[in-house]
C-alpha cells in the first residue's frame, strides 16, 4: 500500500474542491442537509489526502519533487490551495466559524505563494523542456483557480470582520482576482493555441480540459463577492462599474466553454470511443461544475440579473450526478485494489 503512493497524483484535492463546491452549491440553495453531509465528508477528505501526501513526500520525495517540476503534473499540486481556500469558505458560511476560515486562509495564501514560485521558477530554469503540444494542458489553469479561491475566501471573511483588517483584506481580494484573471489571459490563450494549431488525440483531450470553464466560474464567483462587498470599501465603491464589466465578463466566457466542452467530450467518448473509466482528473470535471451553479447564484444576487435564476438548480444537480459517479468511480477503483492486493500470494 505505501508502495502505491509512488503514483498519487498530486491533482487529487481535486475531490476536495469538487465536493467542497457541490456542499456550498448546496447551501446557497436551501439545501442544509446535503451540503452539511458534504461539509463533513469533505473535512475527512481533506485530512487524509493531507495524510498521503506527507507520507508520499516522506517515503517517494524523489518522485514527488520530479512531479512538481513536470510540466504536466505540476500544475495539479495547486489543487491543495484551492481545496484549502474551498474548505476554508464552507467553514466561514456552513459553520459560522471564521476562526477555522482564517487559519485555512492562511495555509492556503503559504501554500499558493511556495508552490506559485517552485513550480513556475523550476519550469522556467529547467534544461530539458517539452514541446508546447506535450506540456501545456488544462491543468494549468489550476493556477488561476488557487488564486481566485483566494479571492473569495478573503471577500467571505472581509464581509465579516470589522477594521482594521476590513479594507485591507477586501484589497488582497481584489488583487488576487485581477492577478488571476491576467494570469488566465495568458495561460488560455497558449492552451487555446495548442488546441487549434496542433494535432488532438482523444488521450489529450484529459478531464482538466474542464478547467477552461470551471476558471471563469471562480473568477466570476470572486467578482460578485467583490461587488457585494463594495459598500463597505470606498476603493471598491469606485470601482464599481470596473467590477461589474469584468464579472460579466468571466460568466459569459465561462458560459461559452460549455457547449464546447460537450462537444468534444461527445467527440471523445461517442465517436472515438475512448473509453470512459475512473481517473483521478475527474473530479476537475466535476469542481466547474458545481462552480458555476454557485458563482451563477452570487452573481444574480450581486447584479438582480433575475432571468438567469434557472441556470444555478440545472448545474448543481448536473454537478451532483458527476460527483456521485465520480465517488462510485473512486469506490469501486479501491475495494478493486484491495481485491487485487488480498489476491497476491
Amino acid at each position: 500500500m505505501f508502495a502505491e503512493l509512488a503514483d498519487l497524483s498530486p491533482a487529487y484535492f481535486g475531490m476536495v474542491m469538487a465536493t467542497g463546491i457541490v456542499s456550498l452549491s448546496a447551501h446557497l440553495l436551501a439545501m442544509p442537509g446535503l451540503a452539511q453531509t458534504l461539509f463533513r465528508l469533505n473535512i475527512v477528505i481533506y485530512g487524509v489526502l493531507w495524510l498521503l501526501t506527507v507520507l508520499r513526500m516522506l517515503g517517494h520525495s524523489r518522485r514527488f519533487f520530479a512531479d512538481m517540476f513536470d510540466h504536466l503534473r505540476g500544475p495539479g499540486f495547486f489543487t491543495s490551495v484551492a481545496a484549502t481556500s474551498i474548505l476554508g469558505s464552507q467553514f466561514v458560511l456552513l459553520a459560522n466559524d471564521h476562526g477555522a476560515g482564517t487559519v485555512l486562509w492562511a495555509a492556503a495564501i503559504m501554500l499558493w505563494i511556495v508552490l506559485t514560485y517552485a513550480i513556475f521558477a523550476g519550469f522556467t530554469i529547467k534544461e530539458h523542456k517539452p514541446t508546447l503540444d506535450q506540456g501545456i494542458s488544462g491543468a494549468w489553469l489550476l493556477a488561476v483557480v488557487a488564486t481566485q479561491s483566494i479571492a473569495v475566501l478573503s471577500a467571505l471573511l472581509a464581509a465579516h470582520i470589522g477594521q482594521p483588517g476590513k479594507l485591507e483584506m477586501n484589497f488582497l481580494a481584489l488583487s488576487m482576482w485581477l492577478w488571476g484573471g491576467m494570469l488566465y489571459i495568458w495561460m488560455m490563450s497558449l492552451i487555446f493555441y495548442r488546441y487549434t494549431f496542433f494535432p488532438f488525440s482523444p488521450g489529450d483531450l484529459s478531464p482538466p480540459y474542464w478547467i477552461n470553464m470551471g476558471a471563469m466560474a471562480i473568477s466570476t464567483l470572486a467578482g460578485s463577492l467583490l461587488i457585494i462587498n463594495a459598500s463597505d470599501a470606498p476603493f471598491l465603491l469606485s470601482l464599481l462599474p470596473f467590477i461589474k464589466g469584468f464579472t460579466v465578463f468571466y460568466w459569459a466566457t465561462g458560459t461559452w466553454w460549455i457547449p464546447m466542452l460537450v462537444v468534444l467530450a461527445v467527440w471523445r467518448h461517442a465517436y472515438r470511443r475512448f473509453p470512459l473509466q475512473y481517473d483521478p482528473l475527474y473530479w476537475g470535471a466535476v469542481f466547474p461544475l458545481g462552480m458555476y451553479a454557485t458563482s451563477t447564484f452570487e452573481m444574480i444576487e450581486a447584479m438582480d440579473i433575475g432571468f438567469l435564476r434557472f441556470l444555478p438548480p440545472v448545474f448543481l444537480y448536473i454537478g451532483l450526478i458527476a460527483w456521485t459517479a465520480a465517488f462510485c468511480g473512486l469506490t469501486l477503483n479501491l475495494l478493486r485494489r484491495i481485491g487485487g492486493s488480498r489476491g497476491e500470494p
